[in-house]
């Protein structure tokens, strides 16, 4: 079942060396297409790198090699108003997309994109990892692959045969993310604990990679400072300048 395929989900980080081919590739493409997409805009585009040198300095700039180098596939996900603007071109009309309301419905497109991509390629047995590691130098790795304004990356994807099947990571219980009618953050105070006891204890139970860690303590070293300082400049420079 598709619910089952879902909950099934974890990253994968070592492949085996079968590269997918040209046919499976546009068949998982095709599928990831028909995710919804806001206004019908697409205001998607994915590269798919397959040059070796490429490979090589993306995992590189992404501080991702071993994935990069080692996937059965490599894409590049990108929010993509470049095709929009040509649209626009064709009616002598210069489109609009330098605006927040833009770069969200962007954004959510690719993410909708790729998860559709995701389940196609998990449905096939694939095993996959999205690389946020790609805005760590976007104005580089734009220039790599050339991308042009109105075109970033929003994420990397690897998709290739797993060398070895990794374990679920628990999620938030249901309870913690889903609220009726009117938001609860009292009830915080009772699921954070009892859910950082549940990780903990995932990570000590682990066959590799073992470590004592909670959820809460994760979260509050990874967002108590910023991160990637350069995008707002990055993303000016593509022509989104958040009006």
């Amino acid at each position: 079942m598709v619910i089952e395929l879902m909950k099934a989900h974890a990253s994968v980080r070592d492949y085996k060396e079968k590269q997918l081919t040209r046919e499976e590739v546009s068949e998982l493409i095709e599928a990831a297409q028909h995710a919804a997409t806001s206004h019908f805009v697409q205001a998607y585009s994915i590269v798919w790198v397959t040059d070796p040198e490429k490979r090589k300095k993306l995992g590189e700039l992404s501080k991702n090699a071993k994935q990069m180098e080692g996937a059965g596939a490599v894409f590049l996900l990108c929010a993509d108003y470049n095709r929009l603007q040509h649209a626009g071109k064709l009616h002598g009309q210069d489109i609009i997309f330098d605006q927040a309301e833009n770069l969200l419905v962007a954004v959510t497109d690719v993410g909708l994109l790729a998860q559709n991509l995701v389940l196609a390629a998990e449905s096939k047995g694939y095993g996959i990892c999205y690389i946020g590691g790609v805005r760590n130098d976007m104005a580089a790795i734009s220039e790599l692959v050339g991308l042009p304004e109105g075109v970033f990356p929003v994420y990397g994807l690897t998709i290739g045969v797993p060398n070895e099947a990794n374990g679920v990571k628990p999620r938030l219980p249901v309870e913690a993310i889903l609220h009726e009618n009117e938001y609860d953050e009292a009830k915080y105070e009772t699921i954070l604990p009892e859910y950082d006891q549940t990780i903990q204890s995932y990570y000590e139970s682990r066959g590799s990679n073992q470590k004592s860690a909670t959820w809460t303590q994760q979260m509050t070293s990874f967002l108590s400072k910023p991160h990637r300082k350069d995008l707002k400049e990055v993303l000016a420079k593509k022509g989104f300048h958040f009006k």
